[in-house]
């Protein structure tokens, strides 16, 4: 038999076995392939769809402004939830803030919880609420209201204050722009203030 005829025999015999060669791997594959358990699948999100519908809230908001005197004001939270149909108003859980004023001086806020009103621009914070500035003074009270659109913060509970004078308690407290000095900051104490006077060492 000539070459040319075992090549084309060849050829011929190839185009038969290859396909069924073909075939028993792709049947082969579909018989161990594992089952699929819908119930294995992995889950997008752990989410309640339908209490997050009835109460939509929004989970690590953030929020970042300058006020008309050019301090910058960031604020966010664990959490946040409107209020009302309007949204208008809402309210924050575990809240912290951060008030940096023109002349360099910082002010940190820490509170449990927060009622934000958008109208008034105001946002009160309340339950261990935490006031830490530079200038080396630590507030601590119950309420404290701040404006978002000017640098005005102020106690609304008695307060006791940490700092390079000493121990400082107070009915109010309000650290806002002096309005003789403008780009300058004043902390003043209110009502029945009592110092503790501790000299520096």
């Amino acid at each position: 038999m000539s070459n040319p005829d075992i090549h084309s025999r060849l050829i011929g015999w190839l185009k038969i076995v290859l396909p069924l060669a073909a075939l028993a791997i792709l049947s082969t594959l579909f018989l161990v392939a594992r089952t699929i358990d819908p119930e294995d699948a992995i889950p997008y999100a752990d989410v309640d769809v339908s209490e997050r519908l009835a109460e939509p809230r929004m989970t690590d908001p953030t929020y970042a402004g300058v006020t008309d005197d050019g301090a910058a004001l960031s604020l966010e939270a664990d959490e946040a939830r409107p209020q009302g149909d309007t949204a208008k108003s809402g309210s924050a859980k575990a809240l912290i803030g951060m008030l940096e004023t023109p002349d360099g001086a910082r002010t940190d806020l820490a509170a449990d919880a927060a009622q934000i009103d958008n109208d008034g621009r105001q946002i009160t914070l309340t339950g261990g609420v935490d006031v830490t500035s530079t200038s080396g003074w630590r507030v601590q009270t119950e309420v404290l209201r701040a404006d978002m659109d000017q640098t005005d913060i102020w106690a609304l509970a008695p307060v006791t204050a940490t700092g390079p004078a000493g121990i400082v308690t107070a009915d109010t407290m309000q650290l806002s722009e002096d309005t003789l000095r403008p780009g300058q900051y004043l902390l003043v104490f209110n009502g029945a203030v009592k110092l503790i006077y501790t000299p520096l060492q």
